[in-house]
């Protein structure tokens, strides 16, 4: 019997909202943005996705709403659903960003005006097992950790160095079970590495939370997944434009455990910016151009390991043009990516 085709997909919908509630209120009243974000997934049609800035409630209401929502707009029925609690909006009790207060968005284990604000969720068709969830590590537990330094000490106190975590968001290890065999998806979120000062401590952040996952493969964090898995999620980091340490993302797609399908689209291609290096085509992101913005970057990705996979076809949902261009365009500055596998 062949292996059936999974389709992998990582899409940052724009699913969150200023205070808790309001994106349950906003998905059970049919709002436009949140429309156009379920046509895009309804196009796509995953097996399994993940979804980053989507807004965590403790109940699971809101995206239980969501698929709802979706399956009955003609989308995929996934009747597995994750959640897990998020560092985005996490309290901390401490002044995490130096600013003589230990209790704004900053402050949070990750930037959030509330606890679970644009979080992770993982949609499936398939059963999925008890996930390992490495968002609780310490960044000073990281192997060759980036901490940022200032005047020889760590920024912005010795006090923070001992509480902060790396993940701003979360770093998952979930199974899934498909009718071709079982499979491991590493679900990630990534903090932008932007919005800070010389120290550059969002940068430096930003570059370990996508070593993490080397870190893993290597076996310093434990247990490492067996192939075939996958690394799907937001790394907010392009391999040569806008700001950040390329270097990270590109260590990670050029990591000989791993492929880059390099999904691709006609409307990224088509929205090049002005001087840009990288291929235009494999943006994920749609910003302003430079000056006022980053401009548009690859900084969504799907990578499965290079064994025990086939690629089969890769894309970014970004026509050049039409209704679903549209309701892209309406949703997020960012676009679906999806990669579809075959288990050798």
């Amino acid at each position: 019997m062949p292996a059936e085709t999974l389709r992998l997909a990582s899409y940052g919908p724009g699913l969150s909202r200023d205070g808790p509630g309001l994106l349950l209120r906003d998905i059970l009243k049919g709002e436009a943005q949140v429309a156009a974000a379920i046509a895009v997934i309804a196009h796509a049609a995953p097996d399994i996705l993940l979804l980053t800035g989507f807004d965590r409630d403790a109940d699971g209401a809101a995206l239980a709403a969501f698929a709802d929502a979706l399956h009955a707009d003609g989308g995929p029925d996934y009747p597995y659903r994750l959640a897990l609690p998020s560092n985005a909006g996490r309290p901390s009790g401490a002044d995490l960003d130096g600013d003589g207060r230990a209790h704004g968005p900053r402050d949070a284990q990750g930037y959030g005006r509330f606890t679970g604000d644009g979080a992770l969720a993982l949609l499936s068709r398939h059963p999925l097992g008890p996930a390992r969830d490495l968002s609780p590590l310490p960044w000073r537990d990281l192997p060759g950790a980036a901490w940022p330094v200032t005047g020889g000490a760590p920024f912005p106190s010795e006090a923070v160095h001992a509480v902060r975590l790396l993940s701003s968001t979360g770093h998952w290890v979930v199974p899934a079970e498909t009718p071709s065999g079982p499979v491991t998806l590493m679900a990630f979120a990534a903090t932008p590495p932007v919005f800070d000062g010389p120290e550059d401590l969002n940068g430096r952040r930003n570059r370990d939370e996508i070593r993490l996952w080397a870190r893993l493969l290597d076996g310093d964090l434990g247990p490492v997944p067996e192939p075939p898995f996958a690394i799907l999620g937001r790394a907010h980091l392009d391999p040569v434009d806008g700001e950040g340490r390329h270097a990270a993302i590109a260590a990670l797609l050029a990591d000989p455990r791993l492929m880059d399908p390099r999904p691709a689209s006609p409307g990224g291609r088509a929205a090049a910016d002005p001087g840009q290096r990288g291929d235009p085509a494999l943006d994920t992101a749609d910003w302003r151009d430079p000056p006022e913005g980053p401009g548009n970057l690859r900084v969504d990705y799907v990578l499965p390991s290079r064994a025990g996979w086939r690629v089969t076809g890769a894309g970014v949902v970004w026509p050049e043009a039409g209704p679903l261009a549209e309701a892209a365009a309406t949703a997020s500055s960012h676009r679906l990516v999806w990669v579809d596998l075959r288990l050798d």
